[in-house]
């Protein structure tokens, strides 16, 4: 399976699972030219910005280690021009979203409060 098909797999299993967990999801795949946020949605007093990362289980890293400062800087500067444009009063939270594929299925692991803004 492409790459791609796997992150769009991801994507698709980590907005389920903030469904599942009573978030509101606002935008996927949010773009502007700075970058790209993976899922934007709202739970309690929080918006979240998180990054899903896809690997399969004999990766050679775990999928966290995959956002790295640059990677980190990109979200923050595009999540500081969703909130320029969408006025809300709730706290910022950058979240990575770890999907695993095994045989056995899929693994979610939710990494609240992964890096700062």
């Amino acid at each position: 399976m492409s790459k791609d098909k796997i992150g769009k797999m991801g994507e698709i299993e980590s907005t389920r699972f903030f469904r599942d967990n009573g978030y509101k999801i606002l935008n996927v795949n949010f773009r502007t030219r700075f970058g790209e946020i993976d899922i934007i949605c709202t739970k309690g007093n929080y918006i979240i910005f998180a990054e899903v990362k896809t690997r399969c289980e004999d990766s050679i890293a775990k999928p966290r280690e995959f956002v790295d400062y640059n990677k980190q800087s990109k979200i923050v500067n595009t999540a500081m021009i969703y909130l320029s444009s969408n006025k809300f009063k709730l706290q910022p939270r950058f979240d990575v979203v770890e999907v695993v594929h095994s045989k056995s299925g899929v693994k979610i692991n939710h990494i609240k409060n992964a890096f700062g803004g």
